[in-house]
């Protein structure tokens, strides 16, 4: 039997605007995925969007109880900025305020079992009106609104939650919003892109400098997914291409977050393509004087690339693809039901280069899980019998496991996810969750998933 470090957590990541839904008069604003769906509903798979979800709004009391059922020692979740301030700045929304604090009241009255909060301040989920009157994250002002915002979660909220995290996936805007056409405000600017990831993370650089100042002693860290890149061969070519990668994904935010500085060959590349954002002295000490405490590291699948096959057109748009080019494996393993490559020894590789090359700082996988479309088809007796799910779990358990006995860092695992959420353009097409969720009727069925994640968690171990 695998015995995880005694003090190893185990639960489950969500987040607010993929699980809390909207009813009328609850006072919150529109973020960027209300507003979208509202112009372009036909982009949402089935037409569902953001204001369905999964009801938490109204059922947090159930589903609190259901981390019990399911054996959480930890749980993440976020807030969602527009509900506390529907404007993204200035008036605050009261309902939201005390809905937050019903939610974390409740779960830290059953820590007595064990569970450890993780509050994230910020899931993709930017009020709209601050895109609206100041193109969101182009604009250093949003830092400043992102600034007070976290300051008023911290002095709010700061009796309650045991760990903050700044951001989740911060690339990941960056790149559906500003090359991929899947995140509002679905643009193609390499330039605008650059200067939105810069902003983030002077963003989260303030709001760790803020909660040091307001909450000494708390630890504030940010949520990266940090997946590797692996190159198609050892040609120098391909090796190039996986560096370059890994700069862009993973080290962008990686390294001032951690080591307080960019990585000198990201710099270069920006600069050599007019891309440089502009900063100042004082910016750039404030983030190398204000580092997490901890990492949240999000894997599920690799990356692996090539060197590009085709020059860039002088016309087109710079994107990623002027760098590399993804790579299928032949013989790869993959989850029939989502076409992702599942390959377990990624947690390990990204738990060796934190230790070797990051001070082996303190981290978590706070995200790991498998989608499966289609999921009722796997019902038997009145539960999805999702054997593929845990397998999955213990495949990566197996590779963290290693890398804990030699030396990694982690102090705990967090699936994704809790109860089936939306998941963004998506919907609910692809289902993550221990815990069924039924459309029609919101109803909450536990899979088998979820009776094993609690022996799981009895145990420490599998």
């Amino acid at each position: 039997m695998l015995r995880f470090p005694k003090d190893f957590v185990w639960g489950s990541s969500t987040s607010g605007p993929q699980t809390e839904g909207r009813i009328a008069g609850d006072g919150k604003g529109d973020n960027l995925w209300d507003y979208w769906y509202q112009v372009e509903p036909n982009r949402y798979y089935n037409g569902i969007g953001p204001d369905k979800t999964s009801t938490f709004y109204e059922n947090w009391e159930q589903d609190i109880e259901l981390l019990v059922e399911t054996g959480h020692t930890a749980f993440r979740t976020s807030i969602q900025w527009s509900r506390i301030f529907p404007q993204g700045r200035g008036e605050v929304n009261a309902q939201g305020v005390d809905f937050y604090r019903k939610v974390f009241e409740a779960i830290k009255a059953i820590k007595a079992k064990g569970i450890r909060l993780l509050v994230n301040l910020y899931h993709f989920d930017l009020p709209f009106a601050l895109q609206e009157d100041g193109d969101g994250w182009e604009n250093k002002a949003t830092v400043s609104a992102y600034e007070d915002y976290a300051r008023f979660c911290f002095e709010t909220y700061g009796d309650l939650v045991d760990q903050w995290i700044t951001f989740n996936e911060p690339i990941v805007p960056v790149e559906f919003g500003y090359f991929y056409d899947a995140h509002y405000p679905h643009k193609v600017d390499a330039e605008a892109a650059v200067k939105v990831a810069y902003h983030t993370q002077l963003a989260s650089s303030r709001a760790v400098k803020a909660c040091h100042e307001l909450l000494p002693g708390s630890k504030i860290g940010i949520v990266l997914n940090l997946t590797p890149a692996y190159p198609r061969s050892q040609h120098p070519a391909d090796v190039k291409a996986a560096r370059i990668a890994d700069l862009f994904q993973a080290q962008s935010f990686l390294d001032p977050s951690v080591l307080g500085t960019y990585p000198q060959e990201l710099v270069e590349i920006l600069h050599e393509h007019g891309l440089l954002p502009d900063t100042t002295e004082e910016e750039l000490e404030l983030i190398r004087d204000n580092i997490v405490d901890f990492l949240g590291v999000n894997y599920y699948q690799p990356l692996r690339v090539m060197a590009p096959r085709f020059a860039k057109h002088p016309e087109s748009p710079l994107l990623p693809e002027h760098f590399y080019e993804p790579y299928v494996m032949p013989g790869r393993k993959i989850n029939p039901h989502r076409g992702w490559e599942i390959y377990e020894q990624g947690i390990y590789d990204i738990a060796q280069n934190i230790k070797e090359n990051y001070g082996n700082i303190e981290w978590m996988l706070t995200e790991n899980g498998m989608g499966v479309e289609g999921e009722e088809k796997f019902r038997e007796n009145g539960m999805i019998q999702d054997d593929y799910r845990i397998d999955f779990v213990k495949g990566h358990l197996r590779e963290l496991y290693r890398a804990i006995e030699d030396g990694a860092n982690c102090k705990g695992y967090l699936i994704w996810t809790f109860i089936d959420c939306w998941s963004w353009l998506n919907s609910y097409k692809n289902r993550y969750g221990l815990v069924e969720l039924d459309l029609k009727t919101q109803e909450r069925r536990l899979k088998k998933s979820g009776h094993w994640f609690k022996e799981l968690s009895d145990n420490n171990g599998f």
